[in-house]
C-alpha cells in the first residue's frame, strides 16, 4: 500500500508486515499522495 503511494512523491516504501516507510523527493505532492491514501482505504474498508 505505502509503496504505491509513495511513488505519487517520486519515493518509495516498503517494510514488514506490522510496520511501514516511505519517502519520496518531491514533497510538493504530498497532498495528492495523501488524498490517494485516504480515497484507497476508504475503498479497502468498505
Amino acid at each position: 500500500f505505502i509503496g504505491g503511494i509513495a511513488k505519487l512523491c517520486g519515493g518509495g516504501g516498503g517494510g514488514r508486515p506490522n510496520l511501514a516507510q516511505a519517502g519520496g523527493r518531491e514533497p510538493e505532492k504530498l497532498p495528492e499522495a495523501l488524498a490517494a491514501a485516504k480515497e484507497q482505504l476508504l475503498k479497502t474498508l468498505k
